[in-house]
């Protein structure tokens, strides 16, 4: 028997790769119901072999559903997440509305997924659980295994996340531009704030009071909720002219001394991590190998001289995976595996 599956956002970005993941890895679906909004009812989106068609948001009976996989954005989960979690279906939530909520747990299963078995033993609970954001998810999935090493006590991060974190419009954007450009078209910015093509933006999401933008926020936010709320962070996000595929350049300072090999060491047990670090020419990761990958990839793991007992590293993943629609399936994956969630129970 299988699990009752219906995916809100069917047709955006993320949605078809969760479609196409689901697929991928044999989840044990019974009935897979693809969701989108009334001007999307209809549209025709793939899993497997098969061809299925929108259905209606408003009007889907969620009775009976055992998953609801939810990317269709803050407002939409806002207002569905807890009348969806109400009727017994449990939401695995893309965007940013339930993270912050002390009784909603924000997973990373490799990091944090201890906390799926405290959620589900309360007898009321919202049926809710988040994703974390996509830049924040590859962050922990390197830094967990160095702070259970050496203990983690300041992180500064550089994020150069992919147009594609913008949705498809950040996308045809970056295309549009690139084309134009050659053509000697001049350049409309209008998802970005300014011209993407060939240049790096410093600001996404909006700013905050403090100078920090928000998307900024989420990564100090999301990494102290799943790994230590004692660890000092600080961000800077910037949209590079890149399709799929985030990277970060992270600085660590650490309680205890470990070295470069032992951080290596660290990273290649664990579960998710490949580690590619050659000291020479073209020896290392880059959004375009992580591209359609499963796996977070750490590469120029050295010392930072600039510290006491710090390190230096290079961490990029599939944003559109591991950072949604991957890490998402995967706390489905997490819930069935540890018996939290069966069908009977579901049912």
């Amino acid at each position: 028997m299988g699990f009752k599956v219906a995916i809100v956002g069917a047709t955006g970005n993320v949605g078809r790769e969760m479609l196409d993941i689901l697929a991928e890895r044999n989840f044990p679906v019974s009935e897979l119901v693809p969701l989108a909004s009334s001007r999307s009812v209809g549209r025709e989106v793939s899993f497997g072999d098969k061809v299925l068609k929108c259905r209606n948001l408003e009007d889907f009976d969620f009775t009976g559903t055992d998953f609801v996989l939810m990317s269709a954005g803050g407002s939409i989960s806002k207002e569905w997440a807890p009348r969806i979690g109400a009727m017994g279906a449990l939401v695995i939530d893309n965007s940013s509305a339930w993270r912050y909520h002390e009784d909603v747990p924000l997973i990373v299963p490799e990091v944090n997924g201890d906390a799926l078995d405290a959620y589900m033993a309360k007898n009321e609970r919202k049926n809710i659980i988040a994703n974390p954001n996509c830049s924040t998810a590859q962050l922990v999935m390197a830094l967990k295994p160095l702070h259970d090493l050496a203990t983690i006590t300041r992180a500064v991060v550089s994020t150069y996340q992919s147009v594609s974190g913008a949705g498809k419009e950040g996308m045809d954007e970056l295309w549009g531009q690139t084309k134009g450009i050659f053509v000697n078209d001049q350049p409309e910015a209008r998802k970005f704030t300014k011209q993407i093509a060939f240049n790096v933006i410093p600001h996404i999401d909006v700013f905050m009071e403090d100078g920090y933008t928000k998307e900024e926020w989420k990564v100090l936010a999301e990494t102290k909720k799943m790994l230590d709320p004692r660890i000092k962070i600080s961000c800077t996000a910037v949209r590079v002219p890149v399709f799929v595929g985030h990277s970060e350049a992270v600085n660590l300072e650490f309680a205890n001394p470990i070295t470069p090999d032992e951080a290596r060491e660290a990273l290649r047990e664990a579960p998710g991590i490949v580690v590619i670090d050659k000291r020479e020419d073209g020896g290392y990761a880059t959004p375009v190998e992580a591209k359609g990958e499963d796996a977070t990839y750490v590469s120029r793991i050295r010392e930072d001289i600039t510290v006491e007992n710090g390190l230096a590293m290079w961490v990029v993943s599939d944003n559109l995976r591991k950072g949604a629609a991957l890490n998402t399936i995967q706390i489905a994956e997490a819930l069935i595996a540890r018996g939290l969630v069966t069908k009977k129970e579901a049912a």
